[in-house]
């Protein structure tokens, strides 16, 4: 019994020892420079992420297969990555973290297939997957099957997209073919100074194209939520990070069944702001901040801005009204008049998209004067660009409800969830506007001719853009149509918004039966 008692002690003190020997990963050492750069280490990481005492580790004491370059005489429990799975405010979701202080967070052939694993997992049981990223990339010493594991992850990533939330937080370097797995996923986080992501780095560039470029310029946290639009939220540390990918979660469901998390709301349902009824400047060329707009309408002024950096021509993000996760997508007169350009409109298809996959009705502030004139909107390929963001609304099915609160004019009135592509509920203040285009461009089309032949050319011009303004710059005309449902007084906004979204709560529609669309890519 005695020796019994004995084998069964060393037994779980080797257990511990190896557990203790996957935690300490690369070493106090290593931990202290990761630290020293600012950067927490990838369990303190998932710890804080992850509710108090949840987390749940898989493949704890994998190692890597490598015997080539001297790998075999350096093998880390757990090869470098950590996975596993815990709870967000209760919630399941599953996790994986690359740990830089082992081999540079690389990829391998094992740590691969632990990730496959829980995103396997994650689809199966109906969960979100966060990862944190924090890789020098391929590990070389493993060649093509460190690639190999790389295209299973993102076969995974897009097989599993629209089934369940994806979300990448790059929280240390992130290059080559490692981008391609958190570009798949839904939502990308960055961390400023100590993240970026590039598929070819500063030295290969200035050899190949003589540029000169830090990494933090080409590929850091600025510019991809600034100038290239990759990412949608940035940090100034790991904790915010971390912090925002909790908040973000709050909005949204675990799977693509399931409907968004509801909070209880202490907001009042017909609570009147005054203020709404008097935003929209009487002069239409005069610009007002659409977000107070949405603050003033959503549950306790509380707005989640996605992408706020790019494209500010279009903000899009999440609210809560009467408790219920919304989408919101909304022209920003404050900044390019609140166009459509390129940016803008990939922009918002990508967001409404992502909506829809997940059942989060989606609610549009419209204020959009058109298109962004200009070769290089045309050169870029305006036309199909634009197209993703109708193809967008009109594909979707989920709840959508439309608030005109000024300007509608021409195509881009289409585009802005119109009653023409099954938007359920269509809403139009007093000062909506919505016609083929504005009243001095109309004018200056419809009545070119007499114009140029009229003795007074600007007293006629000034009496014919009131003319077209009075009978057709007014939300009446489409609401004699049905294309707009009701004119509203902009205080009673969130109260109709909110009756709409009951109303809707039981809505079922669906597309065509079709293996998918083909969205203008």
């Amino acid at each position: 019994m005695g020796l019994e008692r004995m084998d069964l002690e060393q037994k779980l003190a080797e257990l511990k020892r190896r557990e203790r020997l996957a935690e300490e990963g690369g070493g106090a050492a290593r931990h202290e420079r990761q630290r020293k750069e600012g950067k927490m280490t990838a369990r303190a990481r998932i710890e804080f992420l992850l509710d108090d005492g949840t987390f749940e580790e898989t493949d704890k004491l994998v190692t890597h297969r490598s015997n080539d370059f001297g790998m075999a005489e350096q093998k880390y429990y757990g090869d470098g990555f950590i996975t596993g799975y815990g709870r967000i405010e209760g919630r399941l979701v599953f996790v994986f973290a690359q740990d830089f202080t082992v081999f540079g967070g690389s990829l391998s052939e094992t740590n691969a297939a632990k990730i496959v694993k829980i995103l396997d997992l994650a689809a199966k049981v109906g969960a979100p997957v966060i990862g944190l990223n924090d890789s020098g990339g391929a590990r070389i010493q493993e060649g093509v099957v460190s690639l190999a594991g790389y295209a299973d992850i993102f076969l995974r990533n897009t097989l599993y997209s629209g089934v369940i939330p994806q979300i990448s937080a790059v929280m240390g370097p992130c290059a080559g073919g490692a981008v391609y797995s958190p570009a798949i996923t839904d939502f990308i986080f960055m961390v400023d100074h100590t993240s970026y992501m590039f598929i070819t780095g500063p030295d290969v560039i200035k050899t190949v194209t003589h540029e000169d470029v830090t990494k933090d310029q080409l590929g850091g946290a600025a510019t991809h939520n600034e100038v290239s639009g990759v990412a949608h939220f940035e940090a100034h540390n790991d904790a915010e990070c971390l912090s925002m990918v909790r908040e973000l979660l709050s909005f949204i469901p675990s799977n693509n069944v399931d409907d968004p998390p509801r909070k209880p709301c202490s907001d009042p349902i017909d609570r009147a702001d005054a203020a709404l009824d008097k935003i929209v400047p009487a002069q239409s060329n005069q610009p007002y901040d659409i977000k107070d707009v949405i603050q003033a309408v959503v549950d306790d002024g509380y707005f989640f801005e996605v992408h706020e950096h790019f494209a500010r021509n279009i903000v899009v993000g999440y609210a809560r009204l009467n408790g219920r996760p919304v989408g919101i997508v909304a022209n920003q007169p404050a900044v390019l008049a609140g166009t459509l350009d390129i940016n803008a409109s990939v922009k918002g298809a990508r967001f409404v998209r992502f909506c829809d996959c997940f059942n989060i009705p989606l609610i549009t502030f419209e204020d959009v004067p058109g298109f962004l004139p200009g070769t290089d909107q045309e050169y870029g390929g305006i036309i199909k660009h634009g197209a993703k963001l109708l193809f967008a609304f009109a594909e979707a099915t989920v709840p959508k409800i439309t608030v005109i609160t000024r300007k509608a004019y021409g195509g881009a009135y289409c585009v802005m969830a119109s009653k023409h592509i099954r938007t359920d509920v269509n809403y139009a203040w007093p000062s909506a506007e919505i016609a083929v285009m504005g009243p001095e461009g109309a004018v200056d089309i419809v009545y070119r001719r007499e114009l140029e032949q009229a003795a007074n050319r600007a007293e006629m011009r000034s009496q014919k853009i009131e003319e077209f303004r009075d009978r057709f710059a007014n939300p009446y005309v489409a609401a004699e149509r049905g294309f707009v449902d009701a004119v509203i007084q902009p205080r009673d906004t969130r109260k109709k918004l909110i009756q709409a979204l009951e109303m809707l709560d039981t809505k079922r529609d669906k597309n065509p039966p079709k293996k998918h669309g083909n969205i203008p890519l």
